[in-house]
């Protein structure tokens, strides 16, 4: 049954004995379908996030069948074991096409299913796959005990018309039906429901909140173990691109003013961290410089990301959602956590400094002196002074899970931090937290502007990072202040100015901790803006 290499170039095809429409019953066709089609395919699609590690062996560990009028099709649950000790699993919905019928040039591999000669290709390729999905989920049904569709509130499309991808594929594949709906199917799984779904479905049908696309419909799968989330439909929101593409654009224009304006950046008028800020309180030589409209974008940013948390947090009957006070067992769980993730990151730090010179290298070895006073910070969380609320959060909010729609935002992706267990993203949590992620997405757009133009601004490294810390400042304090008001005129407990600027500082930290791990693993010259956040952190109080 070994593939082998005929005269043109191709595979020959595997055979098999079982016809498609039992094949997952058939022990010797799941086997090979196991290891010698799916470990050669599967590391190289972009969605798979194994990559890293190295892959032991792929098991099928559960499958449903779901039929149109022409096809038979499987959706595959696959547990995917790694040699370092550790699993993950995905699903893949699978077709069986002979060559006239297909609709794509991406096949998994050549077969022969009892005689009948064909070509294994994920299922999403297949218009005709995607319409029996959207069908499904339009009727809300399925005679399939497993698969459940379910049809959102909001739904009110009765007709498939058209179906195509969006974009390039991520670690999840996302299609959009009717130019009006996009379905994302979720490429790795839990077992558990996913955050995205739970999140999205609660604030559009239990808030009706406006600033996130609309909940429209999912699928998932029953097991005895939970339900796992497959995919998420939701309404296809007008946008002009994502907020962290228009902050780059905006952040290259200021900096261009600095010479176009004949800026003096040593004169500029500097602010404390967590000042809060009303726009009319910000200096005029800052206004000059930067420009009214970027307060104005970050006042309406601050104000939506504020009326995501009163939805979030005003919840009592939903026990999921119902806000919660501080106590010993969250405490225990974050300390936990945050000192194995700065153990990590020491331990990366202290095994890539080599590759770190100038300022990234002074910064890093900054904090390795600093190492026992972070440390001491993750470890003085004292939950007995804090007298906010903790809710469900979106965990992993940036400019990139922003998108513009002419002066206002919607906000998306609610799938919590890749690197968190699907446990720990549904820990309720200071909203604080979100407020931390935005602001270090800030200093990201701010620095990852003057790195992609270091020769565009006529000045020295030393002045324009003196201008993008002001500028950060200043950003952190209109946003600041106009989160702090809407969220306490929606009666969002998060505390008073001493227990917010406590909060901002451990999250900031936190965050900044974890981004240095992926710096100096993918791009360690980029290691400089999670140390200078750091830095001035530590600075902040002192």
């Amino acid at each position: 049954m070994k593939d082998q290499i005929n005269e043109d170039g191709f595979k020959n095809p595997l055979v098999f004995n079982a016809d498609w429409k039992h094949a997952f019953e058939d022990a010797d066709f799941v086997k090979v379908f196991s290891s010698d089609i799916l470990e050669d395919y599967i590391i190289h699609k972009r969605w798979y996030g194994g990559k890293a590690s190295t892959l032991k062996y792929i098991e099928v560990v559960e499958w449903f069948k779901i039929a149109s009028k022409k096809n038979t099709y499987y959706g595959v649950l696959l547990e995917v074991n790694f040699k370092e000790a550790f699993y993950q699993h995905y699903f893949m919905p699978i077709a069986f096409m002979a060559a006239e019928e297909l609709d794509t040039n991406t096949i998994i591999a050549p077969v022969k299913m009892n005689g009948q000669e064909g070509f294994l290709v994920d299922a999403l390729h297949q218009e005709d796959f995607r319409k029996l999905l959207f069908d499904n989920i339009v009727n809300s049904g399925s005679k399939e005990l497993k698969v459940k569709f379910h049809k959102g509130e909001k739904l009110e499309e009765k007709e498939y018309k058209s179906s195509k991808f969006m974009g390039v594929e991520q670690s999840n594949t996302s299609i959009i039906y009717n130019e009006v709906f996009v379905l994302k199917i979720f490429r790795r799984i839990y077992i558990s429901t996913n955050p995205d779904y739970e999140i999205s479905r609660f604030l559009t049908e239990r808030m009706d909140f406006k600033s996130s696309p609309a909940y429209t419909g999912s699928i998932s799968v029953a097991l005895t173990e939970g339900n796992i989330t497959l995919g998420l439909m939701q309404e296809l929101v007008p946008n002009q691109g994502d907020a962290w593409a228009f902050m780059l654009d905006e952040m290259d224009r200021i900096f261009d003013n600095l010479k176009n304006k004949k800026i003096k950046i040593a004169k500029l008028p500097d602010v404390d961290l967590f000042k809060r800020l009303k726009i009319n309180a910000v200096p005029h030589e800052i206004i000059d410089w930067a420009g009214l409209s970027i307060f104005l974008r970050i006042h309406t940013l601050a104000t939506r990301t504020a009326e995501m948390h009163i939805a979030l947090g005003s919840d009592i009957h939903d026990t999921a959602f119902t806000p919660t006070t501080y106590n010993g067992d969250y405490t225990v769980w974050l300390k936990n956590r945050l000192t194995y993730q700065f153990q990590n990151r020491l331990n990366i730090l202290e095994n890539n400094l080599h590759k770190l010179d100038g300022l990234a290298l002074e910064l890093a070895n900054q904090f390795l002196d600093n190492k026992k006073e972070i440390r001491k910070i993750f470890l003085d969380f004292d939950w007995t002074k804090m007298k906010s609320e903790r809710i469900r959060i979106h965990g992993d909010f940036h400019l990139g899970q922003v998108l513009v729609n002419g002066d206002d935002f919607y906000l998306l992706d609610f799938e919590g931090e890749p690197e968190s267990t699907i446990r720990d993203r549904k820990v309720k949590q200071p909203p604080l937290k979100d407020v931390a992620g935005m602001f270090r997405s800030f200093h990201y757009a701010i620095y990852a502007t003057l790195f992609n133009n270091k020769d565009k601004y006529p000045y020295e490294q030393k002045e324009l990072f003196h201008a993008a810390e002001v500028l950060f400042k200043y950003l952190v304090g209109v946003f600041l202040q106009t989160y702090t008001e809407v969220a306490q005129n929606g009666n969002l407990n998060i505390g008073y100015k001493q227990e917010i600027d406590f909060l901002l500082k451990y999250c900031i930290l936190e965050k900044a901790v974890y981004e240095l791990g992926y710096e100096l693993n993918s791009r360690p010259r980029w290691a400089v803006i999670p140390l200078t956040g750091i830095a001035s952190i530590m600075a902040f109080n002192k």
